[in-house]
């Protein structure tokens, strides 16, 4: 019988769910999301996108096939998009003690104690879904031992310059360079980069970029509310008078739009999963993507030189922007997905062929 510590995840409404502990033991706090994906817990939780949040999975199960190692192949993360955890936390209905992968060399609840991260199971992920979907996302708390800790509101911090990397890096090879705006980047995207050909310089979020030489520009995804990131904004305006290509993913599609002169907007509980249906704008062709975002771009408020590009199927939100005469686009979601499908891997060559 393996003994484990009571949890309980409190909401900022008082609402609260009973559980158990299977990660490092200790009380937390952030912004409970939840993602309906059904794999990829090793790539979500090292999403630099999560940062200060409390991921709930609906899926009913977690950690059945373990995490693989923690190994760099071409200077980044090899199986992992960054190098260490971003979730505050990690809640399941049920934890899998015992896990089977060809990959694997330890144990979920192995790898959040390394890390310091709490892992929850027993709680009825489904009714606190259905609760984070009527009332939207809040803030919440995971209390360990009854050690109660303050509240934490991530959307008030600037945690795109958070997770940014704090020096210009290297990385790939090839006749174009290609400067990508890190927001708190994913590293399949600098793979997803360095595999067609170019160089990746990979700069922090506050660098005047438009001081050195570059054949396109590539703003990543990242986390918490762009507003916080104007310093960003400022250099991608630059770029936008300079007219080389451009594109951006995720928090870049955002950044984008707030250049060319649009407004975005906090979601009430986000998109986070891998089954997001988006509509190419004036066509029928639709493609199932992967997701993580809280904001959204204010369609509406895009200049008369800027159109959607993708539509959300399922709430109509913009799901990606573009000019309508120069080389600039973006995509709310995520086409590089890890994890999730790459039925959009082509925004990267359609980029690429740009250049």
């Amino acid at each position: 019988m393996r003994e484990t510590k009571r949890a309980v995840l409190v909401l900022e409404d008082g609402t609260r769910f009973e559980g158990f502990s299977f990660g490092y033991p200790a009380s937390t706090a952030g912004e409970v999301v939840f993602n309906t994906a059904m794999t990829g817990y090793p790539e979500s939780l090292t999403d630099p996108s999560y940062e200060g949040q409390i991921l709930v999975t609906t899926f009913p199960i977690l950690g059945n096939y373990g995490v693989p190692p923690c190994r760099e192949k071409d200077a980044v993360s090899e199986f992992y998009e960054s190098d260490h955890i971003h979730c505050k936390a990690i809640i399941a209905q049920d934890y899998s003690f015992d896990f089977s992968h060809w990959q694997a060399d330890r144990s979920l609840a192995q790898w959040l104690n390394d890390e310091k991260i709490p892992g929850v199971y027993g709680i009825d992920t489904r009714a606190l879904t259905k609760h984070l979907r009527e009332k939207g996302s809040m803030l919440g708390k995971i209390i360990i031992d009854d050690k109660d800790v303050e509240w934490y509101d991530p959307n008030l911090e600037n945690l795109v310059g958070k997770t940014s990397c704090k020096e210009v890096e290297y990385h790939g090879a090839g006749d174009k360079t290609v400067v990508l705006v890190d927001c708190g980047t994913k590293h399949n995207i600098i793979r997803c980069l360095t595999r067609r050909g170019v160089k990746v310089v990979r700069v922090p979020w506050d660098y005047d970029f438009t001081q050195i030489p570059y054949d396109g520009l590539f703003i990543s995804n990242g986390p918490g509310n762009p507003d916080l990131a104007d310093k960003t904004v400022q250099n991608i305006r630059k770029a936008i008078e300079i007219g080389k290509p451009i594109c951006g993913i995720c928090m870049g599609n955002q950044l984008l739009a707030k250049a060319a002169g649009a407004t975005t907007y906090k979601l009430k509980y986000g998109h986070r999963s891998h089954n997001q249906p988006v509509r190419m704008v004036d066509s029928d062709t639709c493609f199932v993507t992967s997701q993580n975002h809280g904001f959204a771009v204010d369609s509406e408020t895009l200049p008369n030189d800027w159109e959607p590009l993708f539509i959300n199927m399922n709430d109509g939100t913009n799901e990606g922007i573009r000019h309508k005469t120069k080389p600039f686009f973006s995509a709310q979601f995520h086409p590089e997905a890890s994890s999730g499908p790459k039925d959009t891997e082509f925004i990267f060559d359609k980029f690429i062929n740009l250049l």
